[in-house]
């Protein structure tokens, strides 16, 4: 596992045509800020807040994996994806 595997990874999510539910959403989003920026580093958000507070939690669950561990996990869920699209 490298970077440009994340990198192409990164850039294949966004050409994803298909539906993808808002909890692989999240799960894609998790990876994604654990690999790049660590564990979660911002203030929990209000409840009230239901979309920053799931994407927070979200991030929140993956404390303490390790960037290259969140980078493998971000590109076999891309990975998941495109199969699933593919049919």
């Amino acid at each position: 596992m490298c970077q440009v595997e994340f990198e192409l990874a990164c850039a294949a999510i966004k050409l994803l045509k298909g539906p993808v539910s808002d909890e692989e959403k999240l799960l894609v989003y998790s990876f994604y800020k654990q690999a790049t920026q660590g564990d979660c580093n911002i203030p929990v958000p209000p409840a009230s807040d239901v979309k920053s507070k799931a994407k927070w939690d979200a991030w929140n669950g993956n404390k303490g994996m390790s960037k290259m561990d969140a980078m493998k996990l971000y590109v076999a869920k891309v990975e998941e994806l495109k199969k699933k699209e593919a049919g």
